[in-house]
C-alpha cells in the first residue's frame, strides 16, 4: 500500500521510507529509549528546526532586498532591481543546493536526511521570499501599498478604519485581516490615515511567509522533497501580493483538511484524547482561516462533504463510530465559534450582496482552468484569450499536467490526499459550471471564475501525487522483479522483515539519493525564475491595464509631511483618504469591466451607462496625455536654456 505519511506523523516504518526521495531510513535507531537518540532525530526538533529555517530564509531574503536602491519607475532600474534579487537569491541558494548534493554523494545517510529536510524548508522561503523582496523593490521610496488607495487595497484601508473607529465588520467580507491592519497601523504608526502603511507592511511580510506556510502545511502528510514539489509551484503560481492573505488559506486548506480526513478515518486506532486535541486544534484552524478569508470554503464544501460521507468509518463498530462522531463534533464546534461573527454576518447579510462585476475571466470560455488573467489584462480580450493549444486547444503543459493526474487516480488513489484532491475537484468543478450557466439569467457572477484557482491547485497535487505513486510502486516492482532469484532470505525468517535489513538493493540506494537531490535543484531553479516571472509583473507602469498600475499608484500619494514620494513621477500627488467604509449602492446589472462602451450591448447585452469610456473618449484621452507630456518636456528644455 502506497502511503503519502506513515500512519502516526514521522513514526518509521516502510510506508514512510518508501517515498521516491531518498532511501530507507538506514540509520533509524533500533533502541527502544528515546534518549538514547540524538536531538538532530528527535520529531518534534526536527519540525520545529524546518519552520524555524523556512520563516527564517524567507523574512531574511525580504529584509535583505530592503539594501537594493534603484528607481523602480524606470525600466533600467526594474531591471537592474530583478537582476540583483536573482543575483542575491544565487548566493544563498548554491551553497545550500551543494551542500545537498555533496551529502547525497558522501557521508552518512542520516547526515544527508537531516541537510535535504533543512534545505527544502530553505528554498520553500526563499521562493516567496525572493517574490515579497521584488515587492520591497517595486515600492521603494513609497510607504503605500499596492494598489494605492484603488480598488481592493483602497477598500481593505476603509475597512481597517473602521475597526479603528469601533464600528466592527464591514458587511461578509472576512474581517482577521483589516482588524489586523488596523491593529498594527494603531502599534507602528498612528491609526487613523495610517492603515495604508500597515497594508504595505503586511502585504510584504505574508508574501515572504506564503511559502513556508504552504510548504509546512504539506509536510504534515508528505516528506521533504514530495512537499516542496506542491508548494513552491502552487505558492509562486497562485500568489497575488496584493491580497496574498486570500490564497494562503487556500493553499494550506486542502492539505489541512486531507489530515483531518484522515485522523477521522482512523478514530479507531486512536485514543480518545488524541480525537479531542486534534479536532478542537483542528477546528480553532479552520475557524481562524474562515475569518481570514471564507471563499475557498464555499469552492471545497462540497467534495469534502462527501469525502467525510466516504471516509466515515460507518462499518467499523459502534465505539470506531462514537469516537469518529466526537472528533467531528469537536472540531465542527470549535470552528463554530471562532467563525461565528462571519457567520452571523453571512446569514444576516449574504442575500443583499452578490457580485456583479465582470472582467475577462468572465467572457472566456468556462472550460478553460489552467490559467488566469486579472482584470487588468492589458490588450487581451476574450477573442484572443486563452491562446488556443496544439490539441483540441489544450496546450502541451495541458496535456502534461492531464497525464500525471491520470496517473495519481489510477495508481494513487489508495492515499486518503489523492481522493481528498479528487473530491475537492469534482465540487468545485460543478460549482464552478452551476454558476457560470446562471449567471446571465442571474444577473450575478457569484466570483466563480475564482474556482479556477482551486481546480488547477488539485489538478497540480493529483500530478505531484501521481508521479510519487510511480516511483513508489515502480521502485518495489523493479526490486521484487529484477532481484536475483533466492537473493532473498526465506519467508517468515527474521531478516525477512519490511525493512529488508541485509539484502542488496537492486536499485542502489545512494542512486536514490542522488537523484532525489538533483530533483530538488531543478525545483529549485523553477522557484527562482518563477519568482521573477511573477515580481516583473508588478514593476510600477502607468499602464492602467496592466498589473504594474498597482506599484505606479503607490508612488504618487502624498506622505505623511505632504511631500510626493522619493521616486514619484508627479509633482502633484494625491491626499491620503482617511474615509471609513460604507457599503456601495447595490447594481441590478452586470458591470462589464474592461468592455468599452461601443462593445457593450454585444457583450453584456445592454447600453453603457453613461460613465463607461468608448473607444473615442480613449483616443482623445490619449491625445490629451501626449500633448500634455510634450509640454511639459518642452517647458522643461526652455527652463534649462535660461
Amino acid at each position: 500500500m502506497t502511503h503519502l505519511a506513515p500512519e502516526v506523523v514521522g513514526a518509521s516504518g516502510t510506508a514512510h521510507s518508501r517515498t521516491g526521495t531518498g532511501t530507507p531510513d538506514a540509520g533509524a535507531v533500533s533502541s527502544p529509549s528515546a534518549a538514547r537518540r540524538p536531538w538532530t532525530s528527535r520529531r518534534r526538533v526536527l519540525a520545529v528546526a524546518e519552520g524555524v529555517v523556512s520563516i527564517t530564509a524567507a523574512l531574511g531574503y525580504m529584509l535583505l532586498s530592503r539594501r537594493i536602491d534603484v528607481n523602480p519607475i524606470v525600466r533600467l532600474g526594474q531591471v537592474s532591481g530583478l537582476a540583483t534579487l536573482q543575483l542575491y537569491a544565487a548566493v544563498i541558494g548554491l551553497p545550500l543546493l551543494g551542500l545537498l548534493l555533496y551529502t547525497a554523494h558522501r557521508g552518512a545517510v542520516r547526515r544527508h536526511q537531516l541537510v535535504k529536510r533543512l534545505v527544502c524548508a530553505a528554498l520553500a522561503g526563499l521562493s516567496t521570499g525572493v517574490i515579497a523582496g521584488g515587492i520591497v523593490v517595486a515600492l521603494h521610496g513609497t510607504p503605500h501599498p499596492l494598489g494605492g488607495q484603488e480598488g481592493d487595497p483602497g477598500v481593505l484601508i476603509d475597512m481597517a478604519n473602521s475597526f479603528l473607529h469601533h464600528e466592527g465588520m464591514s458587511g461578509i467580507y472576512p474581517p482577521a485581516f483589516p482588524a489586523l491592519m488596523a491593529l498594527w497601523a494603531k502599534i507602528r504608526y498612528n491609526g487613523r490615515g495610517e492603515t495604508g502603511f500597515a497594508l504595505h507592511d503586511l502585504q510584504i511580510f505574508f508574501t515572504a511567509v506564503a511559502g513556508p506556510m504552504a510548504y509546512l502545511a504539506w509536510r504534515i502528510l508528505l516528506r521533504p522533497f514530495w512537499a516542496l514539489l506542491i508548494a513552491v509551484p502552487a505558492a509562486v503560481l497562485f500568489l497575488d501580493p496584493i491580497r496574498p492573505y486570500s490564497h494562503i488559506v487556500m493553499i494550506v486548506l486542502l492539505p489541512l483538511l486531507g489530515y483531518w480526513l484522515r485522523e477521522m478515518r482512523l478514530a479507531g486506532r486512536r485514543g480518545t484524547r488524541h480525537l479531542l486535541v486534534r479536532g478542537l486544534v483542528l477546528g480553532l484552524t479552520f475557524g481562524a482561516l474562515f475569518l481570514w478569508y471564507s471563499g475557498w470554503y464555499i469552492w471545497a464544501a462540497p467534495g469534502a462533504l462527501v469525502a467525510a460521507l466516504f471516509f466515515f468509518p460507518w462499518r467499523q463498530g459502534a465505539a470506531t463510530v462514537k469516537k469518529a462522531a466526537l472528533y467531528i463534533g469537536v472540531t465542527l464546534l470549535s470552528a463554530g465559534i471562532v467563525g461565528a461573527p462571519l457567520l452571523y454576518q453571512m446569514v444576516r447579510l449574504g442575500a443583499d450582496n452578490p457580485d456583479r462585476y465582470a472582467f475577462l475571466a468572465v467572457y472566456a470560455d468556462p472550460g478553460y482552468v489552467l490559467g488566469w488573467v486579472s482584470d487588468r489584462s492589458g490588450t487581451l480580450t476574450y477573442q484572443t484569450w486563452p491562446v488556443a493549444g496544439e490539441m483540441a486547444g489544450q496546450s502541451g503543459f495541458a496535456l502534461l499536467l492531464l497525464f500525471g493526474v491520470g496517473l495519481g487516480l489510477g495508481l494513487g488513489m489508495r492515499n486518503i490526499m489523492v481522493r481528498t484532491a479528487a473530491a475537492v475537484l469534482a465540487g468545485a468543478w460543478l460549482a464552478r459550471f452551476w454558476f457560470a450557466g446562471h449567471m446571465a439569467q442571474d444577473r450575478a457572477i457569484q466570483l466563480y471564475p475564482r474556482t479556477t484557482w482551486i481546480i488547477m491547485y488539485c489538478l497540480m497535487i493529483l500530478a505531484v501525487l501521481g508521479m510519487m505513486a510511480v516511483v513508489n510502486r515502480g521502485t518495489g516492482w523493479i526490486e521484487r522483479t529484477l532481484r536475483p532469484g533466492g537473493a532473498g532470505p526465506a519467508s517468515g525468517s527474521a531478516s525477512g522483515s519490511a525493512s529488508g535489513a541485509g539484502l542488496a538493493r537492486v536499485v542502489p540506494a545512494r542512486a536514490v539519493r542522488q537523484l532525489a537531490a538533483g530533483m530538488v535543484c531543478v525545483v529549485a531553479l523553477f522557484g527562482a525564475m518563477g519568482a521573477s516571472w511573477s515580481v516583473n509583473r508588478y514593476m510600477p507602469s502607468s499602464d492602467v491595464d496592466s498589473m504594474g498600475i498597482d506599484a505606479y499608484r503607490a508612488h504618487v500619494i502624498k506622505e505623511r509631511d505632504g511631500s510626493c514620494p522619493r521616486f514619484s513621477p508627479r509633482a502633484n500627488c494625491w491626499d491620503i483618504e482617511k474615509d471609513d467604509w460604507k457599503p456601495g449602492p447595490i447594481q441590478n446589472f452586470i458591470w462589464c469591466a474592461g468592455i468599452v462602451a461601443d462593445d457593450w450591448p454585444a457583450v453584456c447585452g445592454m447600453e453603457a451607462p453613461k460613465r463607461v469610456r468608448s473607444r473615442a473618449d480613449i483616443e482623445r484621452d490619449a491625445e490629451a496625455d501626449r500633448k500634455a507630456r510634450q509640454e511639459a518636456a518642452q517647458k522643461e528644455k526652455d527652463a534649462q536654456k535660461r
